[in-house]
């Protein structure tokens, strides 16, 4: 009996362990795509001039 309590006290952590893992996952995620998304250049919010920008108007 207290061999399959050990087991489920176990398991518990493990599945507490792996939900850490996967928020710190998502956080790291979201970080990323945040920079992906960053354009340095200013093209996106408009404050930066786009005459003769090659790659103006154009869609990744």
């Amino acid at each position: 009996m207290s061999n399959t309590t050990e087991k489920k006290t176990d398991t518990r952590a493990r599945i507490k362990e792996l939900q850490i893992q996967v928020d710190d996952l998502k956080e790291l995620v979201n970080t990323l795509l945040s920079v992906i998304v960053e354009e340095p250049d200013g093209v996106h919010t408009g404050s930066a001039p786009t005459n003769g920008h090659p790659l103006a108007n154009t869609c990744m």
